[in-house]
């Protein structure tokens, strides 16, 4: 019997191909501070404590939404006064808060942090709770002056809730981690491809996933992880190991199989996941065409018309002059330190495939010397990146204010006026340089359908640390699945990812 802090394994049988000796694994909560080890004991009470302080917070966040937006109009009329606009926030905040707290329960952003969504959904359900207030005030027979209340506190909202369950992240996710919380995680597929989600897993930082082995369907792959066993046996393994989630790691998993291993995992409580390939990410756009004699779906291209492009196109007008005028101060102060540091101009015109492969100018803060096209051959075997990708983390090309102005992306900046001539847009695939470009394969080109942007799910979903067959399959996640909500959360994602500094280089 195993006594308690240790696991033991048990033998198989030893006709097994896969058979390995027992396995005594260490419990990571042993040596713990009994304060930091309650709280993973302690399961019930934890979630409980975690909807209570989530509900708390946005209780908080909705009510200094409205107190903002409300102080801000009287500001504008030279009749602020902070009691009132407290006041009059008591007079909505009940039935705004009811509202917020259903609407994000159902979008399970009380669930556990495994599963919790992100910005995209805190947005959405904002934009419903406005929606939902706004048509019950006006039902109601309450008169409004102007509707500022409901879009002032819809921009405040989102920006208190982001900010305070970021920060709730970030705290809780250090206590967690330092009480020795740990997802997990098996994978289950075939060699290359386990190896690659492996890597991408471990590369992401933060996500507490331990992938403590693999379930290989083909011959054992030498990757570096530890061997479990075979799929049959998958019952019994991810009960031995503790196991949390199965991660199938293979875009061509065989359908029985796929079946019996989630009913497998399901009746033991293990959460199954899927590391999505290009076919599942199609899948969601599909449209039926009935009338046919076998169910067809069919994949129309993903690019922006109508309504969508008179959307997008009004979004990013409107957004790119809003924040040019916003950071106006750092973008003189750029252009005066390029321009006092270094031979050259101060806006670099680099010349990119943009829509459909036609060159566009793409404005960018000059980080270079001026010479430095011409030295691109000599480095070409020092590239650090994978794929069509150039890119050297000491580049010796780049002046000291550049290497600075790249740091923080600020270099990027420029490119507004890209969006505000609709070269570009604010949220995109990024547009690749000629050199890339050319070393596309056809597949990657699919990208090239709709405007390029400043920022995308490259930029908040690990930047230079991915793959990058991944960063192309993040443009196309982006394409399949876009909507208002999904760019202002990117562009609302993009600050902390550019300020973490993480796989900028």
């Amino acid at each position: 019997m195993a006594t308690r802090g240790t696991t033991e394994v048990p033998e198989r049988p030893s006709t097994s191909p896969a058979a390995t000796p027992p396995v005594i694994e260490r419990d990571v909560r042993r040596k713990r501070p009994p304060a930091l080890s309650f709280l993973l004991r302690m399961d019930t009470l934890r979630r409980v404590a975690r909807a209570v302080s989530l509900l708390a917070l946005d209780l908080a966040a909705v009510f200094l939404a409205i107190v903002t937006a409300l102080g801000l109009k009287a500001a504008a009329r030279d009749a602020w006064d902070p009691s009132v606009a407290f006041h009059q926030a008591k007079d909505y905040v009940s039935f705004a808060f009811l509202v917020t707290a259903l609407l994000f329960a159902k979008a399970g952003l009380y669930g556990d942090r495994a599963v919790r969504p992100g910005l995209s959904s805190i947005v959405a359900s904002l934009f419903q709770v406005t929606v939902v207030v706004a048509l019950y005030g006006i039902v109601s027979g309450r008169h409004f002056s102007s509707y500022y209340i409901f879009y002032g506190s819809l921009f405040f909202a989102v920006a208190y809730v982001s900010t305070f369950r970021f920060a709730y992240e970030r705290t809780t996710g250090r206590l967690l981690r330092a009480a020795g919380y740990e997802r997990r995680a098996v994978l289950v597929g075939t060699g290359e491809h386990i190896e690659d989600v492996a890597h991408a897993l471990r590369s992401g930082g933060g996500d507490h996933i331990n992938v403590i082995g693999f379930v290989s369907l083909a011959p054992r792959p030498d990757n570096g992880l530890i061997s479990l066993g075979t799929l049959k046996d998958i019952g019994e393994i991810v009960v031995a190991h503790r196991v949390d989630e199965v991660i199938i790691a293979d875009p061509e998993f065989p359908e029985r199989e796929a079946v019996e291993l989630v009913d497998q995992c399901h009746q033991r409580g293990v959460v199954v996941r899927i590391a999505p390939s290009t076919m599942e990410i199609l899948v969601h756009r599909a449209e039926f065409v009935p009338g046919q004699s076998v169910p067809l779906f069919e994949l129309k291209p993903p690019v922006f018309e109508g309504f969508d492009y008179a959307l997008k196109r009004s979004f990013d007008l409107v957004g790119s002059l809003l924040i040019t005028v916003l950071i106006s101060p750092l973008l003189l102060a750029c252009a005066l330190a390029v321009k006092l540091t270094s031979r050259g101009p101060v806006v670099y015109r680099s010349m990119r495939p943009g829509i459909g492969g036609a060159p566009f100018a793409c404005f960018k803060f000059r980080t270079m010397y001026r010479d430095a096209d011409d030295h691109q051959p000599e480095l070409e075997e020092h590239n650090e990146a994978t794929g069509a990708l150039f890119k050297i983390r000491d580049d010796p090309r780049v002046t000291p204010v550049g290497r600075l102005l790249r740091r923080f992306s600020i270099d990027e900046l420029p490119q507004l006026f890209n969006v505000i001539r609709g070269d570009m847009s604010l949220v995109g695939p990024r547009p690749l340089p000629q050199r890339d470009y050319d070393r596309l394969e056809d597949w990657h080109k699919k990208r090239y359908l709709v405007l390029p942007g400043i920022t995308g799910l490259w930029q908040v979903s690990g930047r230079s640390d991915l793959d990058f067959d991944d960063l192309v399959r993040l443009d196309f996640l982006y394409l399949e699945r876009w909507s208002v909500f999904l760019d202002l959360s990117i562009l609302v994602k993009t600050v902390p990812a550019v300020l973490s500094r993480r796989g900028a280089f």
